[in-house]
């Protein structure tokens, strides 16, 4: 049984640092970092997949952020720099044995979290 829980959100200044993690229990394969702002759609921020081999990024975080995850402690990561107002939202875990298609949409994750806020305020 997969179990996902997230900690390490908060609220911080624009230009600010969050690190989010993501206690991963029973959970195998492909993983990523989801957010939701009121309103709107859930997107995709990173993922790593193929072992850990490969990481992708959305644009809009690209630079910004670095996901990371650490085997040993069964923990995914996601370092979060010079946050920006329009960071702010839920922030999920996400995880799927292996990721069929685009590893930045939601659909294609079958284990989520219960999300984490981020408030980045300008």
């Amino acid at each position: 049984q997969v179990q996902l829980v997230e900690s390490g959100g908060g609220s911080v200044q624009a230009g600010g640092s969050l690190r989010l993690s993501c206690a991963a229990s029973g959970a195998t394969g492909d993983m990523g970092w989801f957010r939701q702002a009121p309103g709107k759609e859930r997107e995709g921020v990173a993922a790593i997949y193929r072992a850990g081999r490969d990481t992708y990024y959305a644009d809009s975080v690209k630079g910004r952020f670095t996901i990371s995850q650490d085997n040993a402690k069964n923990t995914l990561y996601l370092q979060m720099n010079s946050l920006k107002p329009e960071d702010t939202a839920m922030y999920y875990c996400a995880a799927e044995d292996r990721v069929r298609g685009y590893v930045l949409n939601s659909r294609n994750y079958n284990y989520w979290g219960q999300g984490t806020q981020v408030t980045v305020s300008s």
